[in-house]
């Protein structure tokens, strides 16, 4: 069973910018949490960590080797590591501080958290708007700052001595090439018309669908104030950016990986299995 651990292939708008696999997929093995949650929700690692916690369990009960597939270091951090508990936050005060970020001027936010919980704004960069509304609404919903939620102990999904962890890691040329190749394919699979359906939605522009490699740049196309050629050039850009610092990730994370070449994995017939003792 193929589990997805991606965080934009879990929202249900977006299937061909987000590469999601498609039916042909699904008919070869099955497939779990892809396409499954609405993009007006904020999905969250916690959320994610949980939901692959029951996908595993159910792999194997169906006597199926569960492989996890995606490109977010937090979600793969999440299943090895573990994430700290964190408290539920009530939808009333999340919809108040992003309606907050939005309006609210550069660093006054951070202003804001300086004041409440100089600890954990002393963490973050002014800049960090993310980062600084989550401190601000755990810190409201639960009275007990995000940086001691941080620090409680841990609990793994998974065993990592039980798991085998591969980076199949084509060359950056080759990459490149595909990733300018693979946004003007899902240009002409439909890619423009999701966005706009997406915009019709009017959803938060805060909410993590909207952060989605290509989706701004679309919108401003949509919107007549990007032409399309610069538009395809900002979400290829910015998917290219996005790839380098997953591999810089993975390089300096401590999950021990195991490096594969492209031109390895296809000679292997692209059989991880045998990667596994290297």
């Amino acid at each position: 069973m193929v589990i997805n651990a991606d965080s934009m292939q879990v929202y249900r708008e977006l299937s061909i910018l987000t590469a999601r696999p498609g039916p042909e997929d699904d008919a070869r093995l099955p497939h779990a949490l892809y396409g499954f949650v609405a993009g007006s929700q904020a999905y969250s690692a916690g959320r994610y960590a949980a939901d692959a916690a029951r996908a595993v369990h159910e792999a194997h009960n169906k006597g199926l080797r569960p492989i996890i597939v995606g490109g977010t270091g937090l979600y793969f951090k999440a299943l090895i590591e573990g994430l700290s508990p964190m408290p539920d936050v009530p939808e009333e005060i999340r919809a108040h501080w992003r309606e907050q970020a939005a309006k609210a001027e550069a660093g006054a936010l951070h202003a804001v958290l300086a004041r409440r919980d100089p600890a954990m704004a002393a963490r973050l960069a002014p800049g960090d708007t993310q980062r600084i509304v989550r401190a601000l609404e755990v810190l409201e919903s639960s009275g007990v700052s995000l940086l001691e939620w941080q620090q409680r102990p841990r609990q793994p999904v998974l065993v990592a001595d039980e798991t085998v962890r591969i980076v199949v890691s084509p060359e950056r040329d080759e990459l490149y090439r595909r990733i300018g190749a693979r946004f003007e394919g899902m240009l002409a699979a439909g890619a423009l018309e999701e966005v706009s359906q997406l915009a019709a939605l009017q959803l938060d522009p805060a909410l993590p669908i909207m952060n989605a490699l290509g989706v701004r740049p679309l919108l401003a196309h949509l919107a007549g104030t990007l032409q399309r050629e610069a538009a395809v050039e900002a979400a290829q850009t910015e998917t290219r950016q996005y790839a380098k610092r997953q591999l810089t990730w993975a390089r300096g994370n401590l999950m021990s990986w195991i490096w594969v070449s492209e031109k390895e994995m296809e000679s292997n017939g692209g059989n991880f299995v045998s990667f596994i003792d290297r």
